[in-house]
């Protein structure tokens, strides 16, 4: 395979495939134990927050000129995409390494649940450290022989073991234990009604509009998922994908009644034990050879993205950094650099995942946020007359992510600084709340380089004879 086959399957994925692809990547670990244990913690606001929808209304208008342009520019990486639209190696190289930033962490957080998962449904006998080793060395050997190919169809195995074992599971618990979903959460209401409610403040409906809109923005912005948009075969593919995507949330449902079916029958889970709700249930219910596939679906669930991580991640370093720094690398060279790099990238990620701690978690957290101040100057240059300049857009990116990275890293919001604002303000995410500081500044400096651009290219005219 040459460069294109290998990272984005040579754009020849129909809307079937895709629709397995990028639901290959949506429904991750979370959709196991992120969505269960958020139901489980908080109940009402972090269940219907993982229910969101607005990616796809996003997708729908998006995506197909983002797809058109990079078919015409011969565009297979998020950051070429930039790199073409504003004309600039160096904005390019900004948004790579933005990118590994937020998608290194988010690696990670997958292979610790693919840990999680494995140790749990095989009662102890695999260590997470080893299930993560083994799952990471299976997922380094497919994608670096088949690249995009392998991710898309191992995919499609994914997402029948995901449906079958989650929507069976959400329907089985609360009729096994309440005699049904709405005595189920009659029985919530009644022992713990606050479970049921958005509190008037912190993840109050504020913030989950706020939260909503800004993971919608930043979702497309991953370099992983833009190389499954790139894979396309057409810009109708991704329309109809956009459109039936919808559906498959659904199985977000059934994963949040699970959290909800534990809240009364596992009440003692505390912390990080709380993301184990649904295999505490499983393993109180069923025998063990159904948790086993259980935690086969669990594992593959990490693995599928983490796939599509890897050769996204591998195509970033080798085209938009390496081949910057060495510009007379061949395509051939190039193409083989980026499936060298791709167990070079699993091993960084390894490390992280085994050494990280606390600060893995933290650089999670600031991901999404992350992500979201790259949509202004992608907005913006699929208009027909872009506003934005190339400095306008690298001071917008530099400028929101320092701001993100600060108040991540010290844990601050904006109540810390404006304690007097309304509770509905106080409560916005934070992410969002940078994004619009990030359009501001986006644009202020462009109108002003433009200005300077035009006053310099007025006085050669009148100063050149010719």
């Amino acid at each position: 395979m040459n460069m294109e086959q290998w990272s984005v399957g040579g754009r020849g994925f129909g809307s079937l495939l895709m629709f397995f692809l990028l639901a290959g990547e949506m429904f991750t670990t979370y959709t196991f134990l992120g969505a269960s244990g958020g139901a489980y913690r908080a109940g009402m606001p972090t269940a219907l927050y993982a229910f969101n929808c607005f990616y796809f209304v996003i997708a729908y208008w998006l995506l197909p000129p983002i797809w058109k342009y990079a078919k015409q520019n011969n565009v297979i990486s998020q950051s070429d995409f930039y790199e073409k639209k504003y004309n600039s190696k160096p904005l390019g190289v900004l948004v790579a390494v933005i990118s590994i930033i937020a998608v290194i962490p988010y690696l990670v957080m997958q292979l610790k649940g693919l840990g999680i998962i494995v140790s749990e449904a095989s009662y102890g006998s695999i260590s997470p450290h080893m299930a993560i080793v083994i799952g990471v060395s299976a997922v380094t050997i497919y994608v670096t022989v088949s690249g995009m190919h392998g991710a898309a169809w191992t995919a499609i195995i994914k997402d029948i073991l995901i449906l079958s074992v989650v929507v069976f599971m959400g329907i089985y618990f609360p009729l096994h234990y309440y005699d049904g979903i709405q005595p189920m959460f009659e029985a919530i209401n009644t022992a713990k009604h606050e479970m049921l409610i958005f509190p008037k403040q912190g993840l109050s409906i504020s913030w989950f509009i706020s939260a909503t809109i800004m993971t919608a923005l930043a979702f497309y912005m991953f370099p992983h998922m833009l190389a499954g948009v790139f894979s396309a075969k057409s810009a109708k593919s991704l329309r109809v994908n956009a459109g039936i995507m919808p559906i498959y949330q659904v199985i977000i449902v059934f994963s949040i009644l699970i959290g909800f079916s534990a809240i009364l029958q596992a009440p003692n889970l505390k912390g990080p034990d709380t993301d184990l709700a649904l295999f505490k249930m499983a393993k109180m219910s069923f025998d063990p050879w159904f948790v086993g596939m259980i935690g086969a679906a669990g594992a593959m669930a990490a693995l599928i993205p983490s796939s599509l991580v890897l050769t996204a991640t591998a195509t970033i370093i080798s085209k938009n950094i390496y081949k910057v720094w060495k510009p007379q690398t061949t395509d051939q060279q190039l193409a083989r650099l980026t499936r060298l790099l791709v167990p070079v990238v699993a091993i960084v990620t390894l490390y992280f995942t085994f050494n990280g701690g606390d600060t893995i978690l933290t650089l999670y957290l600031m991901s999404y946020s992350f992500m979201t101040q790259l949509f202004p100057a992608l907005f913006f240059s699929l208009w027909k007359k872009n506003p934005v300049t190339v400095q306008g857009a690298s001071a917008g990116m530099i400028v929101s992510i320092v701001i993100v990275a600060y108040l991540t890293i010290t844990e601050k919001s904006i109540a810390t600084f404006f304690p007097s604002l309304p509770q509905v303000i106080k409560d916005l995410d934070i992410g969002l709340a940078v994004l619009i500081i990030n359009i501001v500044v986006t644009l202020g400096v462009s109108i002003l380089t433009r200005k300077s651009i035009t006053i310099v290219k007025g006085n050669t005219d009148i100063s050149d004879p010719a």
